[in-house]
């Protein structure tokens, strides 16, 4: 599994940040899947999501300081997938970080979870560049 960190400074104030960061809206700010379907279940949301034959289903849950989403178990092309976004207050504005793991569980692991690192990296900092275009 590798594991990737990005960060943005947003000009807006936390509760803002908060308002805009629904689990549909953040899988759309990524840029790679539509939502399909959202639904409230005990254990968090999930969202289906899907793009070119692909589909995933996603469940969020409220973390410490910002949300925290997952793969859902065979829902997905990848092995594993988690990511936690958190912001805090910084300069009149919010310091917004996204740390991701993932993995796709083939063979040659150092090579593979590398490509799907730095895709996950991008689809990262466009979610980042996408809030701070909604809420600035």
């Amino acid at each position: 599994m590798r594991e990737i960190t990005v960060d943005r400074f947003v000009a807006a104030k936390p509760h803002e940040v908060t308002d805009a960061l629904s689990p549909a809206a953040i899988v759309e700010f990524e840029e790679s899947f539509n939502v399909l379907d959202i639904e409230d279940r005990e254990t968090g949301t999930v969202v289906t999501a899907g793009a070119r034959g692909l589909t995933l289903a996603l469940r969020f849950e409220p973390a410490d300081e910002g949300i925290r989403y997952e793969q859902v178990d065979d829902a997905g092309p990848l092995e594993e997938m988690w990511t936690e976004l958190s912001w805090a207050p910084e300069n009149e504005g919010t310091r917004v970080t996204a740390r991701s793991g993932v993995t796709l569980g083939l063979p040659l692991a150092a090579v593979t979870d590398r490509v799907a690192a730095w895709k996950r990296r991008g689809e990262l900092k466009r979610a980042l560049r996408n809030l701070a275009a909604e809420v600035e």
